[in-house]
């Protein structure tokens, strides 16, 4: 089963770690997810369950450990919402920090080095992507707000000086109902209608004076 994760263990992984986290995030993976890259924490004391931060295709996911390694914390961040990744190396290991475009930060400490920097590479990667994605999406914003703003152009002087024309009188209702009745009777007249038809219609007709 193993031999499934070997991708992750570049950077020599724990790979019962590895195996216990990556069962448990293929549970919680969205529709074209992948895993890209896990990396896990390695303190100075002995940790029966440390805590791990895996880089997928579409976000940041910190796992952490509670009850004794009995449960499992998680806490994700889509690219899109990360503002800005750090990493800092000390004498135990590195940390790896992330800031969100609200400013919440969220952090992992005692990472190997080599694994901290390769979270780093990765997620500098993923920034530009999200740089340029915001960059398209704010050009695209300001266009059509372009496209809305209208200039209202004076009209020419010879159409300026015109009077509007005066709206038409409405048709007398007598009038309608005169011209529906001759139409009603050339129709039956010409046969196209029978005498009960004619006789329904023009009581119909007569009804709407």
């Amino acid at each position: 089963m193993i031999d499934s994760f070997k991708k992750f263990l570049n950077e020599e992984q724990d790979p019962k770690a590895i195996e216990k986290i990556a069962g448990k995030l293929n549970e919680l993976l969205m529709n074209e997810e992948t895993v890209e890259y896990i990396a896990v924490q390695k303190k100075p004391a002995v940790t029966i369950s440390p805590d791990c931060v895996a880089l997928t295709n579409k976000r940041i996911i910190f796992c952490r450990s509670k009850n004794l390694g009995l449960a499992m914390d998680f806490q994700d961040y889509l690219w899109k919402d990360v503002a800005d990744c750090q990493m800092k190396e000390g004498v135990f290991g590195a940390e790896f920090t992330i800031k969100t475009t609200d400013g919440s930060i969220s952090k992992i400490d005692y990472l190997p080095k080599a694994q901290a920097r390769k979270l780093y590479s990765f997620a500098q990667e993923q920034e530009e992507k999200q740089r340029e994605y915001r960059r398209q999406l704010e050009l695209e914003s300001k266009r059509a707000g372009a496209q809305r703003i209208t200039v209202s152009a004076p009209l020419p002087s010879s159409q300026a000086s015109q009077p509007s024309p005066a709206p038409e009188e409405p048709r007398p209702v007598e009038d309608e109902i005169t011209a529906s009745l001759k139409k009603l009777k050339t129709l039956f007249e010409n046969e196209l209608i029978t005498q009960e038809e004619y006789d329904a219609k023009k009581a119909e007709i007569l009804a709407r004076l």
